[in-house]
């Protein structure tokens, strides 16, 4: 396995990062040496939260949030998941699965022999965190989902599983309008909705993520997003944001083989049947039917890919029965970012419940 490490100086300056690295090396099924980073920050004997990013995103995410946790008594640990941030990134898209993922990071958790935990899983981070419980479920001791999901769909219908194939083998690659108009379609059949994503991020080489992360998070005015989509067509520069958001999101990737990761994983999201991850899948979820330790459910209300994500786990998992869920105003996709106050609280009122 081919494996990349970003320059340490990609990192220098970033607004509101003050926090010291750490590393754990592990050895993949194939015996390739793989290193992941991570943060680990508050008192080391105070109550541990794992607070996993999903994509395209890494533990920056995380760093407003990660000082009132702290400042709560918190112990935060904030891992880069293998492709992100500071970790080592495989170079091939053939490189990244699901279970790989999980495997990975089950072998850093391991490693560092981390137990007590209270997981804090977002995104990819609720995806591959829940696969981590099912696996080492002696090391949680809670579990807090948040605009996630554990994706499993045995049954979804022929017509729909045709219509998402064809359109992935087929189609064009979408444009960021034509993507920003499937993610609004609400009332279309989610799993035709995400191959847009899907289909966006693994066509497109030089994923704009920094970019992308601009959009989504500080809203850019109109004329700004449509000047540097002018710009990018005519050849002149890449999609690129110049706000200190956008550098961070960008700064792990100084060119496009870096960003493997990011295109390959929305195309790792088991939405069909015939998945390769249908029956580890099936196996967390007969796990989770058992799973009697508190689980807390804090999804947003304006995240039209996640909407309704939760029902599953406050219908099935023993452990949600009673608990305080919550429904956060606003916020987005990443509330990571527009609502760390709120997220904190949470997580802190939980784990003191």
């Amino acid at each position: 396995m081919k494996v990349l490490r970003t320059p340490d100086e990609r990192f220098e300056g970033l607004t509101d990062y003050p926090f010291e690295p750490n590393y754990t090396n592990i050895r993949t099924a194939d015996g390739t040496e793989l290193r992941i980073h991570h943060l680990d920050e508050g008192p080391s004997d105070g109550p541990l939260v794992l607070c996993i990013h999903g994509q395209p995103v890494w533990s920056y995410v995380y760093r407003k949030m990660i000082p009132l946790l702290v400042a709560e008594g918190m112990r935060v640990i904030a891992p880069d998941l293998p492709g992100y941030g500071k970790s080592d990134k495989p170079g091939a898209l053939e490189d990244y699965s699901y279970q790989n993922q999980v495997d990975w990071m089950g072998l850093w958790l391991a490693q560092n022999d981390f137990s007590g935990i209270t997981l804090f899983g977002q995104d990819w981070g609720g995806l591959i965190g829940l696969r981590m419980v099912a696996d080492q479920p002696d090391r949680f001791d809670r579990v807090v989902i948040s605009n996630a999901g554990l994706p499993h769909y045995p049954d979804r219908p022929a017509e729909v599983v045709q219509k998402v194939k064809d359109y992935l083998a087929n189609a064009k690659t979408p444009t960021l309008f034509e993507l920003g108009k499937a993610m609004r379609s609400v009332d279309s059949d989610d799993a035709m909705v995400f191959a847009h994503w899907q289909k966006f991020c693994w066509e497109t080489e030089d994923l704009p993520v920094g970019f992308l992360m601009s959009i989504t998070v500080e809203q850019l005015p109109p004329w700004k997003v449509l000047s540097a989509l002018l710009i990018q067509r005519l050849g002149l520069a890449p999609l690129r944001s110049n706000t200190p958001l956008g550098k961070a999101y960008e700064a792990p990737f100084p060119d496009p083989s870096y960003k493997m990761a990011v295109r390959a994983m929305p195309s790792l999201v088991p939405k069909l049947p015939d998945d390769p991850s249908s029956e580890a899948q099936a196996r967390a979820w007969a796990f989770y039917d058992r799973f009697e330790k508190p689980f807390l459910c804090a999804f947003v209300d304006n995240d039209p890919m996640t909407r309704g994500r939760d029902v599953p786990f406050l219908e099935r998992v023993p452990g949600a029965q009673g608990q305080p869920h919550t429904t956060i105003s606003g916020g987005g996709h990443f509330l990571q970012e527009n609502r760390s106050v709120e997220v904190v609280k949470v997580i802190t009122d939980f784990i003191r419940f």
